[in-house]
């Protein structure tokens, strides 16, 4: 039987892991992280290995030479990483005699680095993917073995895109991996296939929505960051505006104001406009349009009149 140690984490690292073990690869260890309060959406790739009988280590540092040694006298045919946080070091990938894979959340090699499922959205993309490829010690570089595309609708959200890349992981390393053990996958170049895009990692003003970009553009970013993230804000005179969600609206209001309508509480971009669908303000959360409105009166937020 194929053996494997798998680096996972998030829903696509529990997914992957569980396409790996429907493709009968017998996982000898799974390195993971402690799962955070604020995580407790998803089912962690921990709970799927314990219900398995698989090893499960926390290492605080996973390229720490006592790990190194743990995995080299393992012997796995193969090192799989699934969403895992750490870069791992050049001498770990010479160690399984089938290679190592690492399962990115983009179509290499666009979108290299981190989170490829947020930027995405940012940059109003109608289509990402889902793709396995050979481990180097750069970052998401290596040859291609497998990619799903993955269709963006208008409203996906972080969360929604997460789940359905979760899903396409799956698959995809239980139809892929066999044929990585067989021989019998096809090797993909990456630059064969375009120009790399690069995106380095979300800061938290990244999730500003200025006043001056378009009203489908603060939608974009909206989106990327909605719950369960962090999600994206106003810059007020009064203090910070958090928008859990928000829809472009054809109703007019001017750029950096709010206005109160029968439908919600409008606010301006440089094109068009969002209806606040629920609103936070100092750890307060309110999802009823005619609150929005007494909210923005007690801040002494002024409206637009139109």
């Amino acid at each position: 039987m194929t053996t494997a140690i798998v680096c996972a984490y998030s829903p696509v690292g529990r997914e992957a892991l569980a396409g790996l073990l429907e493709a009968g690869v017998e996982v000898l260890a799974l390195y993971t992280y402690r799962q955070a309060a604020d995580e407790a959406w998803f089912e962690a790739p921990a709970a799927l290995a314990l219900t398995h009988s698989i090893p499960v280590n926390m290492e605080t540092t996973f390229n720490a030479d006592s790990v190194y040694q743990a995995i080299r006298d393992a012997h796995p045919d193969l090192l799989l990483s699934f969403y895992f946080r750490e870069m791992i070091q050049a001498r770990f990938l010479e160690i399984p005699r089938l290679g190592a894979y690492n399962l990115h959340g983009s179509l290499l090699p666009h979108y290299r680095g981190r989170a490829p499922i947020n930027w995405v959205l940012v940059k109003g993309e109608i289509e990402t993917g889902i793709t396995l490829h050979a481990m180097t010690p750069k970052p998401d570089d290596g040859d291609i073995f497998a990619q799903a595309r993955i269709p963006i609708d208008w409203d996906d959200t972080a969360l929604s895109l997460t789940l359905k890349a979760a899903q396409a992981g799956r698959k995809l390393v239980r139809e892929s991996v066999p044929q990585i053990v067989h021989g019998s996958a096809t090797r993909i170049v990456q630059r064969q296939l375009g120009p790399s895009t690069y995106f380095g990692g979300r800061k938290p003003q990244d999730s500003c929505l200025a006043f001056g970009m378009t009203a489908q553009a603060a939608f974009n970013q909206l989106r990327a960051v909605a719950d369960p993230w962090p999600n994206a804000f106003l810059e007020t005179a009064q203090g910070q505006l958090k928008v859990p969600w928000a829809l472009p609206s054809v109703a007019p209001c001017p750029t950096g104001h709010f206005r109160s309508t029968p439908e919600g509480v409008l606010v301006g971009f440089a094109e068009g406009s969002l209806r606040i669908v629920a609103l936070r303000y100092g750890g307060n959360r309110s999802e009823r349009p005619t609150e929005h409105a007494a909210w923005l009166r007690a801040l002494d937020i002024p409206e637009a009149r139109i």
